[in-house]
This record gives C-alpha cells, sequence and structure tokens, in this order.
C-alpha cells in the first residue's frame, strides 16, 4: 500500500481554505478520496489514452469539449489537474485557460500543441501554464510530468509508479 498526502481544498475569496488528508493507494485503488483529471475532448484516441494511465491509479478522468463545459465540472467537482489540447477544432483552448484562471487560478493546466512556438510557449507562461507537452504525445513524458505535478502540488507519489 502507497500512502501519500494530498492537499484538498480551493481558494476562497484569495485565501487558500486547503487542508491534509492521508490518503492510501493500494493497486491503483484510492481509499480516501477521488482524484478526479479533467481532459479536453479529442477526435484522436486521446481519451482511451488517457484512461490507461490513471486507471490502474485509480484516477477518473472527466471529458469536456468546451469551455462552458470546463467551468461546468471544475465548479460541480473537486479538479486536480486539467489537460488541454491546443489543437482541438472544438473550442479554443487559450480562452479556456483564461476562462478558468478567473474564477480557479491556482488549478494546474498541462497545455498539448503539435507546434510550442515561440509564441505560444509565452501566452502559457502568462497563462501559469504547469507543462507544454508536444505531440504526438509521449505517455512517459505525461506520466512524468503528472507525477512531477502531483509531487509539487498536492505531495502525492500517485504517477511515480
Amino acid at each position: 500500500m502507497f500512502w501519500n498526502r494530498l492537499k484538498l481544498g480551493r481558494e476562497v475569496n484569495g485565501a487558500d481554505e486547503s487542508s491534509e488528508a492521508v490518503c492510501g493507494f493500494s493497486a491503483g485503488i484510492e481509499t480516501g478520496f477521488e482524484v478526479n483529471v479533467l481532459a479536453s475532448q479529442a477526435s484522436w484516441a486521446w481519451p482511451a489514452a488517457l484512461r490507461e494511465v490513471f486507471q490502474p491509479r485509480g484516477v477518473n478522468l472527466l471529458v469536456a469539449e468546451d469551455a462552458d463545459q470546463f467551468v461546468n465540472i471544475i465548479r460541480s467537482k473537486r479538479i486536480h489537474t486539467t489537460i488541454l489540447d491546443i489543437d482541438s477544432e472544438k473550442s479554443s483552448t487559450l480562452t479556456t485557460i483564461r476562462i478558468i484562471r478567473m474564477d480557479y487560478p491556482l488549478l494546474p493546466c498541462i497545455l498539448l500543441s503539435s507546434t510550442a512556438g515561440e509564441s505560444l510557449l509565452g501566452e502559457a507562461l502568462r497563462l501559469d501554464v504547469f507543462s507544454v507537452i508536444g505531440k504526438p504525445v509521449n505517455m512517459g513524458v505525461l506520466r512524468e510530468q503528472l507525477n512531477r505535478l502531483f509531487l509539487k502540488k498536492y505531495s502525492s507519489d500517485i504517477f511515480s509508479r
């Protein structure tokens, strides 16, 4: 059994109302609370590939098609990180991140892009994006970035194995 500390809570009126909970992960099954990742819908096999990384760890994958769905899901569930595809045909990803940042400035975002030019990287930096990953996505690189994010933000090694 793996035991991790995970900070829970959200920023409320500028103050971080987080608390820590100790939770156990045994054989990929989370026993203390839900870990939720919200990703953008894609026309390729992206959600299925993500589920292969998340399911063994007991992590829930939620999928949204546009900024409205992202915000509605974030309002209704505790989301630990978002993964957005800048090449998505259904929504403007940078606009979605800006909208998320208005109400949830501390929510970590990972951005996927087939062309990560200087302009995009500069905008990602301004929007405090945790990581920009090139496409096609190497799932090992994504898992490493998720591991870094969860260790840094939540003191959790759920993605280490």
